[in-house]
């Protein structure tokens, strides 16, 4: 789409695709877009079985002004004219994702950086994948973090001896003290390109016969065939006594402590008279007496006509704040003094 003016900023779009007349994209191909400010990729390495004409069908949506574009292209699979590549070199790249190594000039300049170790002709990028599709782990979402992206490159031509001192018995033994390996030429590697040599593979088809297996890395795809294919039929299962472990048992355990607490708390009590029993009589004696004078105080105050002590009495009028005597007659209470003096 092309606009006669040019617009001050993209709108968001968001692409879904799909094969067309099918719900997903094919076993081989993957799509790849982070936000709808970002391109969207197409990417992946397609097998024998796909030779043919592949047609995909692309929905853009238009996030502000909920515009759709449907768009179909096609894709002709081939042998490729320059045949098999037999040396082939997985690297690990750890400062890049995915996106960001699918471009062509991207993808020049990290063969031009492996061409520093292997001067060869006839570099070829085989294959492109993400590290979160080999079991890799989402990094956290910390700047300049990255999710890494495998790189495989091909020649017909064999490897080099920079290349095959990564995977010396001395650099695998630093690799597992999580060390890193010493390389020759190490140093003439794109800087750019943070290459993890301790996961580095390389594969030599020349030396491949049908019983020997090599780890050749895909695209992360399931080949066909390997689905879960779940039974039709499950047999009859009876949970009665899953239902007695699980509801009973817990009642008859609750069950037993409500007896062990009815025990402790009913026929362990010693009870007043057996209390009684158990105390000396010098002891009941003088707790009777301090009961007994208690009670006989207690009744005397009741009883008594005598005046209230002065720190009882108030010193003014709760009412009108004015000042009273204490010692005036105990029957006369301020409280009852009116508020207004005409009423008296």
């Amino acid at each position: 789409m092309e606009d006669n003016e040019e617009s001050s900023f993209d709108p968001p779009i968001t692409f879904h695709a799909n094969l067309l007349h099918h719900p997903d994209l094919p076993r081989w191909i993957r799509f790849i877009q982070r936000t709808p400010f970002d391109t969207g990729y197409l990417y992946g390495v397609p097998t024998d079985k796909d030779i043919g004409k592949q047609t995909i069908e692309v929905m853009a949506y238009n996030r502000y002004t909920f515009e759709t574009v449907r768009q179909t292209m096609e894709i002709r699979i081939s042998l490729s004219p320059d045949g098999d590549m037999p040396y082939q070199a997985d690297f690990f790249v750890k400062n890049w994702d995915v996106e960001e190594m699918l471009p062509k000039d991207v993808q020049e300049l990290f063969q031009e950086a492996v061409g520093s170790m292997w001067d060869q002709e006839g570099l070829t990028v085989i294959n492109i994948t993400s590290a979160l599709d080999r079991g890799g782990r989402v990094p956290l979402p910390i700047e300049n973090r990255k999710e890494g992206v495998y790189v495989k490159v091909g020649s017909k031509d064999p490897f080099t001896t920079c290349l095959t001192e990564a995977k010396s018995p001395d650099n695998l033994y630093r690799c597992r003290l999580e060390q890193q390996p010493i390389i020759t030429c190490y140093d003439h590697f794109s800087p750019q390109f943070q290459v993890d040599w301790c996961n580095l593979t390389l594969i030599d088809l020349t030396t491949i016969n049908d019983t020997e297996m090599v780890p050749v890395y895909g695209d992360g795809v399931l080949e066909e065939g390997t689905e879960f294919n779940p039974p039709d039929d499950a047999p009859d299962r009876i949970f009665f006594s899953d239902f007695l472990l699980t509801f009973l048992l817990p009642f008859l355990l609750g069950f037993l402590l409500f007896l062990i607490l009815a025990y402790i708390m009913c026929c362990r009590r010693e009870g007043v008279y057996k209390r009684d029993l158990s105390t000396s009589d010098i002891q009941m004696v003088h707790h009777h007496t301090i009961h007994d004078n208690t009670e006989e105080l207690r009744q005397m105050a009741g009883t008594r006509d005598v005046p209230r002590p002065l720190s009882t009495l108030p010193m003014f009028n709760i009412r009108t704040g004015e000042k009273t005597n204490p010692m005036q007659n105990n029957r006369y209470d301020s409280a009852q003094v009116p508020l207004i003096l005409a009423q008296q």
